[in-house]
């Protein structure tokens, strides 16, 4: 777990890269006609978030090359050949895709609010947001392509990219289906969330890497503490839903259980003896009472299910920071470990 002086250098850490990375969303991704396409697609990027992915981006570019944080101009960063290669457009990259992801999971999940604002589907209409989604699904590949790197090196991240993408829409399918199935296994839950968020974070952590030319066993390195850290990141989550209260969640607390989503959580309260699926009787998020979600949250408490899948995170978080060892010891790969504890201490 992070100390409060170790997470308040975090926090630092990610609100001076999330400046830029607002700056370079500005200019990546213009207001333009059709102006209600491009509203719609920019609205779930002006509502917030911590930029997390592209941060991770950005660290472990500074890692890899060994350079001063923020000493770089991302627009122009030195490969280890040195030749120029523009991070920051790699990392807008990770960012539109994460919010592409969004606006879909929303449609899917009947979800009515994101980061605390109405979703996309919400403000606009269902059409609008469909489209915004492809848009910035579209535009990532766009800047992907962008980035001035070496032919081979460029090719490689966007065939990372693509299948990034590819295995998301995998993940969601594989949580739809575990809608419909009371036998789900741990391992599969890991499995699913491996794919539809980990691999996320594992090609934000990667593709810096890969542009950036770096030998391969770095890249499959970052990739992997992505991988374990998106894990743990997934985890926390859940742990969040049902602990932390609606309006700092930016979403209804508890929507998990309503949605019948099985999580670490559930798996583990399923094989305590715990009756899931009768501890909330809400047909929406939007219909469950907190009585309903505080009494849930005390079954699941009782039955040791949310320790457990804290203790899990924790697991996957050591295991994350141990594939980093292939860095030079430096400040962004000490800001890369702690941000690893950060994503399962943080309280939203």
């Amino acid at each position: 777990m992070t100390s409060e002086t170790t997470e308040a250098r975090v926090l630092d850490a990610i609100r001076e890269r999330r400046d830029l990375v607002n700056a370079a969303i500005d200019e990546e991704l213009p207001i333009r006609r059709p102006e209600r396409l491009y509203e719609a697609s920019r609205y779930i990027l002006e509502a917030g978030g911590k930029r997390l992915r592209p941060t991770v981006t950005m660290l472990a570019a500074e890692a890899v090359t060994d350079v001063d944080p923020l000493s770089m101009d991302y627009r122009s960063f030195p490969s280890l050949s040195g030749d120029p290669v523009d991070v920051m457009r790699a990392a807008v990259s990770i960012e539109v895709i994460q919010s592409f992801t969004l606006i879909h999971d929303d449609i899917m999940d009947e979800d009515d609010l994101r980061r605390g604002v109405p979703a996309v589907h919400e403000q606009y209409d269902t059409s609008t947001a469909i489209l915004a989604g492809d848009t910035l699904y579209s535009k990532a590949f766009e800047m992907m392509t962008e980035t001035g790197a070496d032919p081979t090196d460029g090719l490689e991240a966007m065939r990372l990219l693509a299948t990034t993408c590819t295995e998301i829409c995998e993940g969601q399918a594989l949580d739809v289906a575990f809608e419909a199935r009371d036998d789900i296994e741990p391992d599969e839950y890991l499995e699913m969330v491996e794919l539809k968020t980990a691999v996320l974070y594992g090609a934000a952590a990667a593709t810096p890497a890969v542009l950036l030319g770096a030998d391969e066993e770095v890249a499959d390195a970052l990739y992997q503490y992505g991988i374990d850290s998106g894990r743990a990141f997934q985890i926390q989550d859940d742990v969040l839903d049902l602990t932390v209260p609606s309006e700092e969640l930016g979403k209804q607390r508890g929507s998990d259980l309503v949605e019948e989503k099985e999580t670490l959580i559930t798996l583990h309260a399923r094989e305590q003896g715990v009756d899931v699926d009768g501890l909330v009787d809400a047909e929406t998020p939007a219909a469950v009472t907190e009585a309903e979600v505080e009494a849930a949250v005390d079954a699941l408490s009782a039955a040791g299910s949310i320790d457990f899948a804290r203790e899990m995170a924790v697991d996957l978080t050591e295991r994350s920071k141990e594939h980093l060892d292939v860095l030079p010891e430096n400040e962004s790969r000490r800001l890369l470990e702690d941000i690893a504890d950060y994503l399962i201490a943080r309280g939203y």
